[in-house]
């Protein structure tokens, strides 16, 4: 019997070297006379070449004469083609060549079995000759892909070398040909044949060829990574390292090998050395993925299921798959790159026929059809639909996006092509509204046509709108408003006159102008009339939530409506526009808690997914929000998160809130050249007739009003307010036109003019404290000394209750400026330091310049420091304890003792206390002469 020197267990290096010493110990008796056979077996890229040639050097080293060659597939048909380039060696004496030569090329020897015995026996006999003279070593590289005479031959020799200075070493792959069984099983018959098996390393053997170029730490450290990715593939392993050191990583003990162009190469370079089959098969697993079996790999290629299960066995073998699957997504991105456009395409489409056929899940077949990239055929219509749904809750937008597309261009003109078409531009405005656009004029069509769906009606007219095809819009809503069931017809399928009349409610609140035009609009909300009108309902709830919310006197109702549709609609594409508004809704009734609690909420919803326009959006409405708040950095970093997030062609009308916001912000914080900059940008035209537009007026004329140009930013304030008469919405918690236009009067120095704005405002009444604070203060400014301080007192007191605390800082200083009129510096200087540090707090630096010019120059707001009480604070400070150091500047700041109790959680007592010490240690007598410069310690933030 045959010797075998293998093991049962995958390979490690240590191995690799017991085999080479194997082969020497072979041909050291070789060497003696005693002729032996190896047959070193193996999976493809196991090892066998690198084996061979390790040992080959050795042989020649030892003085044998090595005659090599490597069988080839090419030539498997070619008879005795391997021997001729056994003996086409230029180590052999050219006569020996020549004899052989002539022997193979007789062709009167090779037509018949008897002459190619003959023949066979005539090269035997001269190979042998000359192990006469040298050890004779034959090296035979896959020798499976040999022709069949070549391998006859080799049986031949095989028997005679057993008494010869001879050794033949044969590598061949772990699966056979059927023809080659023969050839196989008759050579292990000989006694002096050795079977070698290789088997792939394992992780430690990986880690031990790994030590080989990096330290012995970091070897072991990437070992089972590595092992992972090649399963122990000595050409797949040195690919993955040549791929590292091409990256220039090598040296990097925390990165790890990624697989690369290398490693990819190596991959095919696996696939082509075997069988034919093999390559086929390794495609069919690409393309299935983890829904491939035997079975389905079979229908797919049109192979036999024994085919198959056997070429899986190889790519097994040879560590490209694990199991069922690819061992890495580089190995099967590497298969899929080599296939053929066309043959890919095909393999696709079948797939997908296939997995529909057996019932897999849609997403699982839309991936395919949209792989195949092909025209889709009416059957995969309904199945693209699923799977795009199914691709929006896994956030693969644009997958999604592409089966829309394939479905849309294979369905017929009807409803159903429109209802894909309203999803597409769904779907594309998560993305980025520029990307819907595109698909804006046959939705139009659709929509012009009756085709659109009812529940699709008010996104479509919203999608229409926010382009800036405001006519558009109203004309689809009018055609349709025609095929509306009425009178007895209506009554049994109300659906489609709710859905008209919910895009018209949406509609003319986003574009009053459009009110005439559309009779359905200005009705109250439509009833909800059940699951299929979910979207149509949204907006026609917060259409009539935000009208209400513009309505004065409405606040309550409007608040409990916003919040209605806040918890009853969850974001999607069909709600986001309708809770953006409920949350304008909550802001324009001064609820800015609320609204800020909502946003958010809804803005952490979707910070973990793919949807730019949705966080657009929500940002836009928090910058509202901060800027309202008074909060101007919040503001300008939030609105140009808006704008970042979408391209500025994409955001149509839209843009007119955060652009606004950050006009306004820019403009508070005193960077009026960027406020400037941001009033070149180009806006739709269709703006100024949405509410968004008066959004944008306002800012512009505010921005105006902080650079001098009095008489623009009137024109601009002015023009709001036609716009707004025109539109019968006299809303100042949307924009306070008369308020801006009564600041613009007073710089234009007309005071009497303000006065009559103001006034008219305040008598058309309103309960918003902002709006009455505001209003209050500019009332005051207008008035005498005498009458203006309880005004000011009385918009300090309101705008305190309030969250505007930008308003409340101008409200301060100016009753601090009207205390320093009477002569009550210490009030003055107390109430201006306030008005500060909330500016200073809101980020307007503009006014906190205009409330203290100078941060060490406040002599102007304190009296007159008697002489030899100059001291420096800091001095001061020091003798005085660190509890009383904290009474000592919130009494220097304007706090009462109760007020200093209450934020040091001390009681009333403790601080006379500390105040009486405080007055002996500074030598004063009463709280007003507390040092002047001590309380700008308070600036600090102390207190």
């Amino acid at each position: 019997m045959p010797a075998t020197l293998s093991t049962s267990s995958p390979a490690t290096v240590s191995e690799r070297e017991n085999h080479v010493a194997a082969l020497r110990e072979m041909l050291r008796c070789a060497q003696q006379g005693r002729g032996k056979l190896a047959l070193v077996s193996g999976a493809v890229a196991s090892g066998k070449t690198d084996l061979l040639d390790t040992f080959s050097g050795h042989a020649i080293e030892s003085g044998a004469l090595l005659l090599e060659v490597t069988g080839s597939r090419a030539e498997r048909e070619l008879p005795f083609g391997l021997l001729k380039k056994l003996f086409d060696n230029a180590a052999i004496p050219p006569a020996t060549r020549a004899e052989a030569a002539r022997l193979l090329d007789d062709h009167d020897l090779r037509a018949t079995a008897p002459g190619r015995m003959r023949m066979m026996s005539d090269v035997s006999s001269v190979l042998l000759r000359l192990a006469e003279e040298r050890t004779l070593v034959l090296a035979v590289d896959d020798v499976h892909c040999g022709d069949e005479h070549s391998l006859q031959f080799l049986l031949h020799l095989a028997r005679r070398v057993r008494q010869a200075k001879a050794l033949v070493v044969l590598t061949e792959s772990t699966r056979l040909r059927q023809d080659q069984l023969a050839f196989h099983a008759e050579l292990l018959r000989q006694p002096n044949c050795a079977r070698l098996r290789l088997h792939l390393l394992t992780e430690s053997g990986t880690a031990e060829m790994l030590s080989g170029h990096v330290s012995a730490a970091v070897a072991a450290r990437l070992a089972p990574e590595c092992h992972r990715v090649t399963g122990g593939s000595p050409l797949l392993l040195r690919a993955l390292l040549e791929d590292w050191r091409t990256g220039g990583e090598c040296g990097e003990s925390r990165q790890r090998p990624a697989p690369g162009e290398t490693f990819e190469q190596a991959v095919l370079d696996c696939l082509h050395r075997g069988e034919p089959d093999v390559l086929t098969i390794a495609r069919g697993v690409a393309v299935l993925g983890d829904a491939g079996s035997p079975h389905l790999l079979g229908r797919l290629l049109d192979t036999g299921v024994g085919t198959v299960e056997q070429g899986l066995q190889d790519l097994q073998q040879c560590a490209i798959l694990d199991g069922a699957g690819f061992r890495d997504t580089a190995a099967r991105a590497a298969v899929l790159d080599a296939v053929p456009a066309p043959v890919l395409s095909e393999l696709h489409r079948r797939a997908a026929e296939l997995l529909h056929g057996d019932g897999a899940a849609a997403l699982e077949v839309g991936r395919h059809l949209v792989a195949a990239r092909q025209e889709a055929e009416r059957w995969t219509v309904p199945i693209l639909r699923e799977a795009a749904e199914y691709a929006l809750v896994e956030e693969d937008l644009d997958f999604a996006l592409r089966c829309l597309e394939l479905a849309y261009d294979a369905c017929a003109e009807g409803p159903l092509r429109a209802e894909l078409k309203t999803r597409m531009v769904s779907v594309a405005w998560r993305l980025g509204p520029a990307g819907a656009d595109g698909h804006l004029p046959q939705l139009a069509t659709a929509a012009a046509n009756g085709q659109v769906a009812p529940r699709d009606l008010a996104m479509t007219v919203a999608y229409l709108a926010w382009s800036g095809r405001l006519e558009t819009a109203a004309d689809a809503i009018d055609e349709i408003t025609r095929t509306v069931p009425r009178g007895r017809h209506a009554a049994a399928d109300p659906l489609p006159g709710a859905a008209v009349a919910a895009a018209g409610q949406w509609l003319t609140m986003l574009s009053p102008p459009l009110r005439d035009r559309i009779p359905t609009a200005g009705g109250a909300p439509t009833a909800f009339i059940g699951p299929r009108d979910l979207a149509g309902e949204a907006y026609a709830q917060s259409a009539a939530t935000l009208t209400a919310a513009l309505g004065g006197g409405c606040g309550g109702r409007a608040e409990i409506e916003a919040e209605r549709v806040l918890q009853r609609y969850h974001l999607s594409d069909g709600a986001l526009q309708p809770l953006v508004f409920a949350l304008l809704a909550l802001v324009y009734a001064d609820r800015l808690d609320l609204a800020l609690s909502w946003c958010e909420r809804l803005l952490g919803e979707c910070a973990a997914r793919r949807v730019p326009t949705w966080q657009a959006l929500l940002s836009a409405v928090r910058a509202e929000i901060a800027l309202r708040q008074g909060d101007l950095p919040v503001a300008a970093h939030q609105a140009r998160s808006a704008m970042a997030r979408i391209s500025v062609q994409g955001w149509g009308i839209g843009i007119g809130l955060p652009l606004a916001t950050l006009i306004q912000a820019e403009t508070g914080m005193g960077r009026y050249d960027e406020a400037m900059a941001l009033l070149e940008q180009p806006i739709p035209d269709a703006l100024f007739q949405t509410l968004p537009g008066l959004h944008y007026l306002r800012a512009r004329g505010r921005c105006h009003l902080a650079t001098g140009r009095y008489h623009a930013a009137l024109g601009d304030f002015t023009a709001c307010g036609e716009l707004m008469e025109a539109w019968r919405l006299d809303a100042p918690e949307l924009v306070p036109w008369r308020l801006d236009a009564a600041e613009a009067w007073l710089a234009l120095g007309e005071p009497q003019r303000a006065r009559a704005l103001a006034d008219d405002q305040l008598r058309r009444g309103s309960d918003r404290p902002r709006l009455r604070g505001a209003l209050l203060l500019a009332l005051a400014r207008t008035d005498d000394l005498k009458r203006r301080l309880p005004a000011l007192k009385e918009a300090v007191e309101i705008l305190e209750a309030g969250d505007d605390r930008l308003q409340l800082a101008i409200a301060l200083g100016e009753l601090g400026r009207g205390y320093r009129s009477l002569g009550d510096f210490n009030r003055a200087r107390m109430l201006v330091r306030k008005a500060w540090h909330v500016a200073k707090a809101c980020g307007a630096e503009p006014l906190c310049r205009q409330l203290i010019p100078s941060h060490a120059e406040t002599g102007d707001l304190v009296a007159p420091a008697q002489p030899g009480r100059e001291a420096d604070p800091q001095r001061e400070m020091e003798v005085l304890t660190e509890a009383e150091a904290r009474v000592a500047l919130l009494a220097a700041h304007g706090n009462t003792n109760r007020e200093i109790a209450s934020k040091l959680f001390v009681t009333v007592s403790t601080v006379e206390q500390h105040l009486t010490r405080i007055y002996r240690k500074l030598k004063v007598k009463r709280r007003r002469d507390l040092p002047a410069k001590l309380a700008d310690s308070a600036l600090t933030g102390i207190a």
